[in-house]
C-alpha cells in the first residue's frame, strides 16, 4: 500500500535515451497535492491519507466557494486547507509522518523506477463488434451482405434464449483503466513534471493518479 499522486495528462512526445534510440513518453503535471484529511486505524479502521488536486481558479475569489457543494466545502473548513476540485484516498500502513494541510509533490517519486498510471479512456461512444471487439467481418464482396456484422448470436430450442456476456455492439471507452509497470525517465520538480515511458489512458487534460508499480521490483537509480 503506497502513497498515489494526482496529476493531469499534458500530451504525449519523445526522447533518446542513453543509446541514441528513440523513446516515447507521457508528460503528466502533477501540482503538489495537499493532505486534506488523516484517518487511523483507532478512530477509521484503517490507516489512509486523502489528497486534494487541483486549485479552484476564479476570476472573483469570492465565488470559490459557489463552484462546490456544502458537504465538500465543510469538509475543507474542517481541516482548514484551500478548496481542491479532486480528491483520492490511499491506504497506507503508516501516515505519522504526514500532517494535514502538508503538501505531496513529484519528489516523492525521486527514488522511484516503475509506476502504475490510471485514468479514464477516452469514450468513443457506441460502436459495433468490428471496431469494439476486433472482429474479422464477412466476406467483402458485391452481393454478400455480411461485411460489418457480429453474426449470429441466437439459439434453437435449447436452450432458445441468447447467452449473456457475449460480445456485442455497444458503449465504447469511457470506462477506469491502469496501466502497469510504466518506466520513470525523468522528473522535473520545478514545473512539477514527470515523464514517464510509454502511453497512459484518457485524453489531453485528463486526471490520472500515479502510484509506484506494484509488480515490478523498484531499481535504485544511480
Amino acid at each position: 500500500m503506497a502513497l498515489k499522486l494526482l496529476g493531469k495528462k499534458r500530451g504525449m512526445t519523445q526522447r533518446f535515451d542513453e543509446t541514441g534510440n528513440v523513446v516515447v513518453c507521457t508528460i503528466i503535471h502533477a501540482e503538489p497535492n495537499i493532505v486534506t484529511q488523516i484517518k487511523r486505524k483507532e478512530s477509521d479502521g484503517y490507516n489512509a491519507l486523502q489528497l486534494g488536486f487541483g486549485k479552484i481558479v476564479t476570476k472573483d475569489p469570492r465565488t470559490v466557494e459557489k463552484r462546490m457543494t456544502k458537504q465538500l466545502l465543510g469538509h475543507f473548513k474542517k481541516s482548514d486547507v484551500e478548496p481542491r476540485r479532486f480528491l483520492a484516498e490511499s491506504r497506507m500502513d503508516d501516515v505519522e509522518e504526514y500532517s494535514i494541510g502538508q503538501e505531496v509533490g513529484v519528489s516523492l517519486f525521486s527514488e522511484i523506477t516503475f509506476v502504475d498510471v490510471c485514468g479514464v479512456s477516452k469514450g468513443k461512444g457506441f460502436q459495433g463488434v468490428i471496431k469494439r471487439h476486433n472482429f474479422a467481418g464477412g466476406p467483402a464482396s458485391h452481393g454478400s451482405g455480411f461485411h460489418r456484422h457480429g453474426g449470429s448470436t441466437g439459439m434453437r430450442s435449447t436452450p432458445g434464449r441468447g447467452l449473456q456476456g457475449q460480445k456485442k455492439a455497444g458503449q465504447m471507452g469511457n470506462e477506469r483503466v491502469t496501466v502497469q509497470n510504466l518506466r520513470v525517465l525523468g522528473i522535473d520538480e520545478g514545473r512539477n513534471l514527470i515523464i514517464i515511458e510509454g502511453a497512459i489512458p484518457g485524453p489531453r487534460g485528463g486526471l490520472v493518479s500515479i502510484a509506484p508499480a506494484r509488480k515490478k521490483k523498484q531499481k535504485k537509480k544511480s
